[in-house]
């Protein structure tokens, strides 16, 4: 049985197998999730600039440019977006182009969605965590609010892995837990095995938008 705090305890069957050890760290992911409140962030003001980070899901592999999902979400909540997206990269190389961008365009908001590539090629968990809290924290010491997009294993559990909710809950930033995980089961929203489609994509931005009006950010 595991206490996370005087609320909430789960019961945790005998681990065996590796579909148990994923069912018991989603249960986890459940319970932190429903722990946690909302994180707040300051409104965005009209000329605000944000910067949508990551790699070719931000980019948008797959679609023409105005399908991508930082072009929708410029257009559901009139603010600039830059697109920042880089087919290929690794969450490694992501951390050492991101303070380029984050000089270049100078962002209110930083949208975050990295670590698919690691992931499709069964890199470190750890070593990917570490990178993305890199990234959150190198927006927030420059006073950059974040929003995080979580990004599902690639397999049999696709839901995300834990540390993003984790490095959510320690910079107490947004998280967008479910819209990838969704997308990547129901073929009718992608363009090929991975890859949103332009209404898949919508709803990213449309997911976004949420997370945006519950922190108070719009």
């Amino acid at each position: 049985m595991l206490s996370l705090d005087r609320n909430v305890l789960i019961h945790v069957p005998a681990i065996g197998s590796r579909l148990s050890r994923a069912l018991a760290l989603l249960m986890l992911g459940v319970a932190l999730v429903a722990c946690r409140p909302e994180a707040k962030q300051a409104p965005l003001a009209p000329d605000a600039r944000v910067l949508a980070f990551g790699d070719s899901l931000t980019y948008g592999a797959g679609v023409l440019p105005e399908e991508t999902y930082p072009a929708q979400l410029q257009a559901l909540i009139q603010r600039q977006i830059v697109n920042g997206g880089l087919s290929g990269e690794l969450s490694s190389d992501g951390l050492k182009r991101l303070p380029i961008w984050l000089d270049e365009h100078e962002p209110r908001l930083l949208i975050l969605c990295h670590g698919a590539n690691d992931l499709l090629r069964s890199l470190s968990e750890e070593k990917v965590a570490d990178n993305v809290r890199a990234m959150v924290k190198m927006a927030r010491d420059r006073g950059i609010d974040v929003v995080l997009i979580a990004v599902p294993k690639f397999g049999l559990m696709r839901a995300p892995p834990t540390f993003y909710e984790e490095i959510a809950t320690e910079f107490d930033i947004p998280i967008e837990r479910y819209v990838l995980n969704d997308i990547v089961q129901n073929s009718t929203l992608r363009s090929d095995s991975v890859h949103p489609n332009a209404a898949g994509y919508r709803l990213i931005a449309q997911a976004v938008v949420k997370r945006l009006q519950k922190s108070g950010a719009l």
